[in-house]
Order: C-alpha cells, then structure tokens, then sequence
C-alpha cells in the first residue's frame, strides 16, 4: 500500500496545493518535508502547472541530440545562475544520476580513480553514487560497489589534507550534510577543500541536490562560503516534482570529460517545469525568502526548547534545510506529528528531525510547526 505509513496507519495522499498535502479523507497536513525538499514552491503551483501543460500540448519528448528551446533555455539559464565560471551542464533524471555523471566527468578529465567523501555523506542509491554514500544499510547488501573511495571524518580539515593527494580525481561535499543529520560545514573546511584539490588537479564536486536551488538562503548553498567548485549537482527541487537532475561543470571538466549520455535527458516536459520553477525563485526572491523565514523558524525552535525545557540537543541548519536533533528519537516524533498534530517532517538519521518545506511557507507555517513541535515533545 502506497502512502506515508505510520505504525501500519497509512496516510495515502490525494492532493496537494502550496505547503499543504491532503489525504483521500479530507485531512490537511502541513508538508514540511517537501518530499526531500522536492516541491521548493508547494504543490501544484500555477506557473509550473501552465508550464507543463503547455509544453505537453506541443511536444512530450524529443531526444537530446535535437536542439528543442525550451531545453536549450533551460541549458543557458543554469549556466547564467552557477556559481563562479561554471557553464556546462549536463541534464539527467536524478540526483543519484547526476552525481554518476560528476564521478565519470572528474575520472575522465583528471585520468584518476581516487574519489575521497565523507563519513555521514548521502549521494545517492545507484551502484556508482552508493559507493561515495557512507551508511552500510544503504550499500551492504549490494556489494561490490564501485570502487576506489575513501571516507574521511566531515568537517575534519587535517583528515581531509591526509587524504587528498596526486591520486585523486574528485572530492565529493555537501556543503550541509541531509541525510547524515543536517551538519553544516565551515567556511574555513570548505576553502580548505578548495585549496586542496586545486594544489592536487582534483576535482572539487559540491552536492547541492538537498541544499541548492535556495534552500540555505542563496541559490546555491557555496556561495555563502564563496567557495566555487569544479563541478556542482542539483536535482530536487530544480523541476518542483518532475524528475529532473543537473551535473555542472567547469570548462576544465567539461573539455577532458569522456563521452557520456541519457535517452531522457532534459525531456521538453522537464525543462519547461524547471524553467517556470527557476524564473519564480529569482524573480520572487525566494532564496533570501527561505534565508529569512528560516532564520525566524530556528529562532522560535530554539526559543520553544528553552522556554518550554524541550527534550532537544540541538538545533542547526541554514535556511529552509533546519534539523531538530530530539532526545526520543526521530521515528516516534514524526509519527506523533503527523498522527498528532498533522505536519509531515522527515528523518535525518536516528535522532534529527529534518525541516525541508516549500520556500514559499511564511512565519505562520513556521509558528505552527514549533507549536506541533511543543506539544509532541513536552
């Protein structure tokens, strides 16, 4: 059976409109998980829909190798919003498929096999992307997975530095830790990541699949830290719930890359929903948006833990991408949430619960999920 599913209790959802879900019963759930921060503006939003719509009318699917304009626009409106001087992209259907193509690309260009991640790191379920993905429960039972990766300890400049060595063709971050429990990195790690693999001729890949499309406040979550990388990988929320994956490359990538491609890359369909989603978030500013309405939900959390003597070790994040780390455990809270208090929320490992909603939610959504919050923990 389909359907969040609670203690065998499922919640099969109907609709959706803005930040809020409905199940077939009639019941509205404030969606606070955005589906892994998938739909970045709410469900069902007018401009993607117009988008999809008339895109379908004229044509579904033609394949890449065929110039069409709205993928072409799509091509060059990424390229305008990168970070630094990065202007290749690559489209896929997936984050885990971007972060294959960005593993192949810094392989090729560099002639190297050594990948170094992190210890905490999700990159995706793929064979490939599984093997930079550090939890056991993920990759156990599909070993061997690709080879040639090193984990280092997150955040640890000196672990880091032993690591990376003329060996190696890429160093893959998340310039905010998802899956691993919503750990920020340093300004200082990441330019220390930076130095690194330029003084190497590595490859420094930035993860922005849960982070980019401004989530943390920015577009992209390093240019907070003003760190530019070599290659960038975004998907999520780049479609608002079409499927749809970017790698983004520096020329020196993109020249020494090795053929690669997908039968379904950049579909016409596709490109006009990330178009639409794209133009909305600049034009309505929505990254200082989230930075702002995201800066007064940690507040407010932090102040209910306080005032309220919450059972709660932390909370941190960026933006619109805020874990709660509980002393109970992460599954009971959710499920009392959503059962309770009707605000769907995501896991971050064992004892963070994860925030990730639409940015276009305002300081009322964010009163009521501290106040769900509250009442579940006190």
């Amino acid at each position: 059976m389909s359907g969040f599913v609670f203690n065998e209790k499922p919640i099969t959802i109907e609709s959706g409109e803005g930040p809020y879900l409905y199940s077939d019963d009639g019941t509205e759930y404030l969606d606070f998980g955005a589906s892994y921060a998938v739909a970045a503006l709410g469900h069902s939003h007018p401009a993607v829909t117009d988008a999809i719509q008339a895109q379908a009318a004229k044509l579904t699917y033609v394949q890449a190798s065929y110039p069409v304009e709205v993928r072409t626009e799509l091509y060059e409106k990424l390229a305008a919003l990168a970070p630094g001087d990065i202007e290749n992209v690559w489209l896929c259907n997936s984050g885990t498929e971007a972060n294959e193509a960005a593993m192949k690309f810094a392989r090729s260009a560099t002639g190297r096999e050594k990948i170094v991640a992190t210890k905490r790191a999700f990159h995706g379920r793929t064979l490939g992307s599984l093997a930079l993905t550090w939890k056991q429960k993920y990759k156990k039972p599909y070993e061997p997975v690709a080879g040639g990766v090193e984990f280092v300890t997150y955040g640890d400049a000196e672990e880091l530095a032993e690591a990376v060595d003329d060996e190696t063709a890429a160093v893959f971050l998340e310039p905010i830790q998802g899956e691993g429990g919503i750990n920020p990195a340093t300004t200082e790690y990441l330019q220390t990541a930076r130095d690194l693999t330029e003084d190497a001729g590595a490859a420094l890949v930035f993860d922005e699949i849960q982070t980019g499309i401004g989530r943390t406040g920015t577009l992209w979550a390093c240019e907070q830290a003003g760190v530019v990388p070599d290659i960038l990988t975004s998907a999520k929320g780049i479609a608002n719930g079409l499927p749809l994956g970017a790698t983004l490359c520096a020329d020196w990538i993109a020249d020494g890359a090795a053929s690669h491609g997908s039968t379904f890359s950049g579909g016409p369909v596709v490109c006009a929903a990330a178009n639409a989603t794209l133009d909305t978030i600049v034009e309505e500013d929505l990254p200082g948006h989230a930075g702002a309405v995201g800066e007064y939900l940690t507040s407010e959390l932090e102040a209910a833990v306080e005032e309220h003597d919450l059972p709660v070790r932390d909370v941190r994040g960026d933006g619109l991408m805020v874990g709660v780390e509980v002393k109970r455990g992460a599954n009971r809270t959710l499920k009392h949430l959503a059962l309770s208090e009707q605000l769907l929320a995501l896991p971050a490992g064992r004892t963070v619960v994860r925030f990730l909603p639409p940015l276009i939610i305002e300081e009322e959504h964010a009163d009521r999920a501290v106040d769900a919050m509250t009442n579940v923990l006190s």
